[in-house]
């Protein structure tokens, strides 16, 4: 399928990962929206699994017809329980977490032997990663240090008990109709 059919089947909503908001989608947006795609990025408060999924639907449900989804980090484990919406066609996995059903994102990460590292909660339980540092060699490796650096200014928090909400849908658990 081209850029244009896909564009004229789906709307595409993005959905970002810890550490970020909506804004880190940009020059995903620009460029799909130059192809003539509709295009939503969803705003996720990052304080629960289940708040980050209410907020990946609400947007879902205003698009108009069929929606692929796409998940960056965090966002896979968002879209993985919000993309059982019947309006929902596709899942894109960006880079990004995808637990099982009855799996946290922090079993995935020590099942992946992957943890993150130096990441510990403030005294209101929320996670920061706004060191420029940090945040590339843990998020952005491969980015441009000067947009690493607004990456890090702007980083949203986590809250750390987001990580251990247990996944309660399964990848896969309907079978949408083709697009």
């Amino acid at each position: 399928m081209t850029v244009a059919a896909m564009c004229a089947a789906v709307s595409i909503v993005l959905v970002h990962g810890a550490f970020a908001d909506g804004s880190s989608w940009s020059p995903v947006i620009e460029a799909l929206q130059a192809r003539g795609c509709r295009v939503a990025a969803v705003q996720n408060p990052l304080t629960s699994l289940a708040d980050d999924v209410a907020a990946t639907r609400a947007v879902v449900e205003r698009q108009p017809g069929k929606v692929l989804l796409v998940g960056h980090s965090w966002g896979g484990a968002v879209v993985t329980e919000a993309g059982n919406l019947p309006q929902v066609r596709g899942l894109v996995y960006l880079s990004a977490l995808a637990p099982d059903s009855e799996e946290s994102v922090a079993d995935l990460l020590a099942r992946l032997d992957a943890p993150m590292q130096g990441l510990a909660p403030d005294a209101n339980g929320r996670i920061w990663l706004d060191d420029p540092v940090a945040y590339r060699k843990l998020m952005a490796a491969d980015v441009p240090a000067a947009t690493v650096a607004v990456l890090a200014a702007t980083q949203q928090p986590i809250a750390a008990s987001a990580f251990v909400e247990k996944s309660r849908m399964r990848r896969g658990a309907t079978s949408p109709a083709g697009m």
